[in-house]
């Protein structure tokens, strides 16, 4: 993996994060499905204005079409729209850590559907970061958890994986930033359908609500979904998806900091833990291996 796949990944990981404090500022105050179609609907519109501007087309090959169209379903309708209703009744962090185990899913997916090789050590390498996702999952849930919005985010984490693996064709081709945008408008489509059928729009309007609003409407909705597909192009979806295991650690710091969320020793002893199957992964890349 070369320097700017590094720096990429790190930089989608901190963006990527820092949408569980931001989503959760969101739903407590506003509608959770209206409000992630909203911010689909701008983030989607702004993606397809900048990518015209920059010269690209909207006219995708079939290839793109069908995983652009399975990408919008499954992570910004499903994956997306399931953690902003669970995030209702969890934590931003606890959905954070639940999120990070989709590289676990992606690697078995890409092993069964796709006959992905791992390397020894990137097995284990992955196996040590489920354990630290464990360490600090087991910890929160011995202090009690909302079951239906634990399942919620299962089920999402699920819906993630399979679009991980259906950006392998969506970004081959070029057009990255109006394959965004589509997928966005994608999503934001279906959840509109599903906001007028399920919710009633009661805001409790607030200045951290509008900056958190505006806040994950352009980085993680825009900017980490760029940096995403461009990473998968790069490096491959298994590889790229090791970067998720950077996600117990920020999410957690980030839910700290912004909403003063508990940080215990177990959440240290774990996120220790899951660095150190990162390196055994990053190891398992270098030139040479398999």
């Amino acid at each position: 993996m070369d320097f700017r796949a590094i720096i990429m990944g790190i930089a989608f990981a901190v963006m990527w994060s820092s949408a569980y404090t931001s989503a959760r500022i969101i739903v407590l105050s506003a509608p959770p499905v209206s409000a992630l179609a909203l911010r689909f609907l701008i983030s989607g519109l702004l993606g397809i204005l900048i990518a015209r501007m920059l010269g690209q087309s909207w006219r995708l090959t079939p290839p793109q079409w069908r995983a652009t169209i399975v990408f919008g379903v499954c992570q910004n309708a499903l994956y997306l729209g399931l953690y902003f209703v669970a995030m209702q009744t969890i934590e931003a962090s606890l959905a954070a850590i639940i999120a990070s185990t989709m590289p676990l899913l992606v690697a078995l997916a890409g092993w069964i559907v796709f006959r992905d090789r791992l390397p020894p050590i990137a097995v284990l390498g992955l196996l040590a970061g489920l354990v630290g996702v464990v360490i600090i999952m087991g910890n929160r849930l011995s202090d009690g958890v909302d079951l239906y919005g634990l399942t919620l985010c299962v089920v999402g984490v699920v819906a993630l994986t399979i679009a991980t693996l259906a950006v392998r064709g969506a970004t081959s081709g070029g057009n990255f930033l109006m394959v965004v945008g589509l997928q966005m408008l994608i999503g934001s489509a279906v959840l509109s359908v599903a906001a007028v059928a399920t919710e009633t729009i009661e805001i409790a309007w607030s200045w951290q609500l509008v900056a958190a609003f505006a806040y994950t409407t352009i980085v993680p909705g825009l900017g980490a979904t760029l940096v995403w597909f461009m990473l998968v192009e790069r490096i491959g979806a298994t590889r790229a998806a090791t970067f998720h295991f950077l996600n117990p650690f920020l999410g957690v710091a980030i839910a700290a900091l912004i909403l003063s969320e508990p940080l215990q020793l177990y959440d240290i002893i774990g996120v220790a833990v899951i660095m150190a199957g990162i390196l055994a992964v990053q190891l398992s890349k270098r030139p040479g291996r398999s």
